[in-house]
């Protein structure tokens, strides 16, 4: 289902946790946007869920959001060890899809969702924000004119100081715990919006006694010549920052590199130059831009967004599949082998460091 009907494209909120609180409250900032229906495993969260945000109508179960014909898009907020389920009730429904990162658990299912979204015609992206933002997008912009010449290197790291109990969802096997997949995805996918998938990966990490990654780095290997050095952490924080280097220049994004308020462009014989957000684009931590991007594509038809498309989203999920095999992270019901690791040229890295 492309498209929308009325002046307002009307949304579906499934899942009530921070995230869908966070969305929502941008969302319903948004003239052009109003939200129909939220969803939940219970009527009662759905419920104070609407009413905290004035949404009409309240569900008790993803099915019926997803079978609700006054919904032209579906944010899908659980954690990502579900977004497979709810992003394929909702598309085998009929609904157009906006689903939070990482997108899915595995490659695998994120090419399930990929090729029912496209048998069904419908749109679907991945919720990464950061490919929306106009800061971002300033960056990628300057890097692909050429401002720094030919890129040589990308380093990225995204780090919390925790410490998470054994019972917190990022240490739960089940719920896809660990530093990569809610952290590292951004350092990979920002590395990606520049450099493309790796040609080689290589990977070390130290493991919780439940099995996920407390702390993980990779080097991403590209036949340019260029490397990236990505780091992410549930044990420390990091500066959760960023700097690009080409052959002529060098662009650095300090603390957030994912939602900037500014960046420092340096090149060779000239001062530096820095680079700040326009104030009328809003809180730098708003969600509104990817909300604004969804809505443009489905008022142009179109099933994803040139911004997030989701051939860029399946080579993120290839490079985070290969760092989990090799550091031995795996989750309830894969198969634990390489047929869970996609990208290409794959090396084993060193053997894991327990902790």
């Amino acid at each position: 289902m492309t498209g929308q009907t009325g002046q307002k494209v009307r949304w579906g909120i499934l899942a009530t946790g921070g995230m869908a609180a966070r969305f929502t409250a941008d969302l319903v900032d948004l003239p052009d946007a109003e939200v129909v229906a939220v969803a939940s495993r219970t009527e009662a969260s759905a419920k104070a869920f609407a009413e905290r945000f004035g949404i009409a109508r309240a569900y008790g179960a993803w099915e019926t959001l997803a079978r609700d014909e006054d919904v032209d898009v579906v944010y899908v907020a659980t954690p990502h060890s579900a977004h497979r389920t709810a992003a394929g009730l909702c598309l085998e429904a009929g609904r157009n899809v906006l689903c939070e990162k990482p997108f899915t658990l595995n490659v695998r299912e994120a090419e399930e969702l990929v090729a029912l979204a496209r048998r069904q015609g419908s749109f679907l992206m991945e919720a990464m924000w950061m490919y929306c933002n106009p800061m971002v997008r300033r960056l990628k912009s300057l890097v692909d004119d050429g401002e720094i010449g030919e890129l040589r290197s990308v380093q990225a790291d995204f780090g919390l100081a925790g410490p998470f109990p054994p019972a917190h969802r990022l240490r739960d096997p089940a719920q896809g715990g660990g530093a990569l997949l809610d952290l590292g995805v951004y350092p990979v996918s920002f590395t990606q919006l520049l450099l493309g998938e790796p040609s080689d990966v290589v990977a070390r990490a130290v493991l919780s006694p439940e099995g996920v990654d407390l702390q993980t780095g990779a080097l991403l290997s590209y036949d340019s010549g260029a490397l990236a050095s990505v780091h992410c952490s549930i044990t420390g924080g990091t500066p959760n920052s960023a700097s690009i280097t080409g052959s002529k220049g060098r662009i650095d994004v300090p603390y957030g590199f994912f939602f900037p308020d500014h960046f420092v462009l340096h090149r060779d014989g000239r001062d530096p130059q820095e680079f700040r957000a326009d104030p009328a684009d809003g809180p730098r931590a708003s969600l509104a831009h990817e909300a604004r991007e969804v809505m443009r594509a489905l008022r142009a038809g179109e099933t994803e967004s040139p911004l997030v498309p989701l051939e860029g989203t399946l080579a993120v999920m290839r490079t985070l599949d290969t760092i989990r095999n090799q550091v031995g992270v795996h989750y309830p019901g894969e198969s634990g082998g390489s047929e869970e690791a996609g990208g290409t040229g794959v090396t084993t890295g060193p053997a894991v460091t327990p902790a």
